[in-house]
């Protein structure tokens, strides 16, 4: 097996294993089993699981946390050169956008966001200090630009708005499949371009809410 090939087989199924079972019940033998490899493949490549782990999160949310910064820059810089603040509704979806697509896209892997969806919700701190390492700089910028935009809000209410808002967009990128809570005549469409044009007003009225 190639060294490049080596590598991603041992991404891929640890990716898989730890979303399906979570990062303390995947053990490195069951990596090393379900990627066809050794140990000693795992230790040349990456060192230890925790690093593996760090390595899957690195290898999806570089590429996608530089997209959404440089997107939410943009809107920044535009209203300055406007002369006004930025409008919310432009930050939703320079934000939403590209989480979107790439769900959608070749790179968008189901094992890796359904992992991301245990990553927010454990309460390990190995998995979650791994993943608020990667995201809380996206975090900390989409924070300001929507204060800057909702300068009448008050912090503490912006922090419980923007919480609710990462609640629905993750849901949106799990959806898979109909809801069964709705009549059988109701058929929604869910690729990315229309969930984006749902999602936009929805959030811009969470957010800017009295």
């Amino acid at each position: 097996m190639a060294e490049k090939n080596t590598k991603q087989c041992i991404l891929d199924a640890a990716e898989r294993l730890f979303a399906l079972h979570g990062y303390h019940h995947t053990s490195l033998r069951k990596i090393t089993g379900e990627a066809n490899v050794n140990l000693a493949a795992v230790n040349y490549h990456f060192g230890s699981k925790e690093a593996l782990l760090k390595a899957i999160f690195e290898y999806h949310l570089t590429p996608l946390n530089q997209t959404r910064q440089e997107n939410l820059k943009a809107v920044r810089e535009q209203a300055l050169q406007q002369g006004k603040v930025p409008q919310v509704a432009d930050i939703i979806r320079a934000f939403i956008e590209p989480t979107l697509r790439y769900r959608d896209s070749k790179s968008g892997s189901n094992y890796f966001i359904a992992l991301v969806g245990r990553a927010m919700a454990e309460t390990d701190d190995t998995v979650r200090n791994l993943f608020l390492h990667q995201v809380k700089p996206l975090g900390m910028q989409l924070f300001e630009i929507l204060a800057e935009a909702l300068p009448d809000l008050q912090p503490e209410r912006l922090y419980w708005r923007l919480q609710f808002t990462v609640g629905v967009i993750s849901h949106a990128m799990r959806i898979n499949g109909k809801f069964q809570m709705v009549p059988e005549n109701v058929h929604p469409e869910q690729d990315a371009d229309s969930l984006i044009e749902q999602l936009v007003p929805y959030l811009t009225a969470g957010l800017e809410a009295p």
